[in-house]
């Protein structure tokens, strides 16, 4: 397959006309763009700050195979693609001049991506992180589950959630500044987040969800003080804000977690999440 099969766009409406149909086929495996793209749509094109973002669509006789974005200054994120139209794209970007920091993706396409940018680049690719996607399947409640209830967070709770928010992000090694000024250019301002509380009424765990799309809601983050962890709070949080996004009409509810991590991993599938996509980044040097 060409390599000009690829259309390509900063306007993300253009890019949604031409590849909507497709990635809402396909709800689960195309998290990432349709999340960006609902992001773009609510805050604006400014909503990742210049330059422009950049679209794609694979087309054949008129049919989108698969599709890329990338925002300002981030890396490439891909839908499944084969090695074979893995390596016809890095030989394409790497021709329009191109600059990557990193790829993310399904492994076997992320993979395929990085060897094919050393290829025709000569960047080293590096492995980042794994992630695992996960579906909710019948939810669990946790067992035995600990004293206390769900709360919806509040502008009382401004100051504590994003100090949890920026935590979190330590945690996984976001390098992103959350504070009152930069809160809501980041990722964590458009979600709807639920704090666990003690029967005393302490916060003691916290998990966000993103906005409905293409019927489905993301689960991010869940984030407990480590101090606390260990006692069902972060199962207990995941589950409320699951069944509040299922009460919401949700036909699919998703999260990922690290696939290194066999605590989480094994958390959320005993509340009835089941894996479905192995997930990878590559840092390019």
């Amino acid at each position: 397959m060409r390599p000009d099969h690829w259309y390509l766009t900063e306007d993300v409406d253009d890019f949604l006309a031409r590849a909507g149909d497709f990635l809402r086929s396909r709800p689960a495996p195309h998290i990432m763009p349709l999340t960006v793209t609902a992001r773009l749509r609510a805050r604006g094109a400014d909503a990742y700050g210049p330059p422009a973002a950049l679209f794609g669509s694979l087309e054949r006789a008129g049919e989108v195979h698969a599709t890329l974005h990338r925002l300002p200054s981030r890396g490439l994120g891909l839908t499944p693609l084969t090695p074979e139209q893995a390596d016809a794209l890095a030989a394409h970007l790497a021709a329009l001049g191109h600059s990557l920091p990193y790829v993310s993706a399904d492994d076997g396409t992320a993979t395929a991506f990085a060897e094919a940018w050393r290829r025709h680049t000569g960047a080293q690719p590096a492995p980042r992180v794994r992630l695992r996607l996960h579906r909710l399947g019948t939810l669990t409640p946790p067992e035995p589950f600990p004293a206390g209830r769900g709360r919806l967070v509040d502008e009382q709770d401004h100051e504590q959630l994003m100090r949890w928010c920026a935590e979190f992000a330590t945690d996984v090694g976001e390098d992103v500044s959350i504070d009152a000024g930069s809160w809501a250019g980041t990722r964590f301002a458009d979600k709807r987040y639920t704090f666990w509380e003690t029967p005393d009424g302490t916060p003691v765990s916290m998990a966000g969800a993103n906005p409905m799309v293409a019927g489905m809601i993301q689960v991010d983050p869940v984030y407990t003080p480590a101090h606390l962890r260990g006692r069902g709070y972060a199962a207990a949080v995941t589950a409320e804000v699951c069944r509040a996004a299922l009460t919401a009409g949700a036909e699919e509810v998703v999260l990922f977690t690290n696939a290194a991590n066999t605590t989480s991993n094994a958390l959320y599938q005993r509340i009835g999440f089941v894996p479905i996509t192995e997930w990878t980044v590559y840092d390019f040097a």
